[in-house]
């Protein structure tokens, strides 16, 4: 996750009426939306802060959705990580299971190693921040389908908790030399050859998706629009589209 967001979420108390007693707001819900004309399963890493690690992670036909509920109770009071999209899944879980795109481990509801180059969808949950949570669409790795960040029940006006990332077909815009192709000749995964730097990939993906991270200092640019906040909202949908 990108460095501007290691902010911190905080926990808001709401008065309950005539005691004068407190009730810790609850935890926030990230609701994924499956509209890449494919199967996904959706895969998750954390950052080595002490965040938890979560399972029980949903697999989505084409037009699904479903809700995951962030740890944000307890120890630690936060929760900071990515979401994406696993493709092309085949195998038994627990044995053979792969996926051909964002691959992370051969079980089917978490991921248990690191993940291979795919859209992320970012995310920081902390209560003792008072203005998170923070959130981003990055393709400062790979594009594989593009994805779209939009706060719930959200009071504020903008930018603040303006939704992120983009709908639009990315893989169309990837330079040939960066592109993979499945063996049916569709494109797949468009691979950043160096995130550090502004590149022909970069500058591709920018100008079709202003609103996500297209390398790893894209938010010092000024008048950039990568990284938003969003203090009062009940969660955010994640939604993925087709790349093609």
């Amino acid at each position: 996750m990108r460095k501007i967001i290691h902010a911190v979420l905080a926990l808001f108390m709401i008065a309950t009426a005539g005691t004068g007693t407190a009730t810790a707001a609850a935890d926030h819900t990230v609701t994924f939306v499956n509209r890449s004309g494919q199967p996904i399963w959706i895969g998750s890493a954390v950052n080595a802060d002490g965040s938890h690690n979560l399972t029980g992670l949903p697999r989505l036909a084409d037009s699904q959705q479903a809700t995951v509920t962030i740890p944000e109770s307890g120890d630690p009071a936060y929760w900071r990580g990515k979401f994406f999209a696993r493709q092309d899944c085949t195998g038994t879980p627990g044995s053979t299971f792969h996926c051909a795109i964002g691959d992370c481990g051969n079980l089917a509801d978490r991921c248990v190693t690191g993940e291979q180059p795919a859209s992320l969808a970012e995310f920081n949950f902390d209560r003792d921040d008072q203005l998170a949570p923070w959130y981003n669409v990055s393709y400062v790795n790979a594009v594989s389908l593009p994805i779209t960040i939009e706060p719930r029940d959200a009071t504020a006006s903008p930018p603040e908790c303006e939704a992120v990332g983009c709908s639009d077909r990315l893989l169309e815009s990837c330079p040939a030399e960066n592109l993979t192709r499945d063996s049916s000749g569709k494109p797949i995964l468009c691979t950043n050859p160096n995130r550090d730097a502004k590149t022909p990939y970069s500058d591709a993906i920018s100008s079709r998706c202003p609103k996500a991270y297209a390398w790893s200092k894209h938010d010092t640019e000024p008048g950039n629009q990568v990284v938003r906040q969003c203090r009062d909202c009940s969660g955010f949908t994640v939604t993925f589209h087709r790349g093609v």
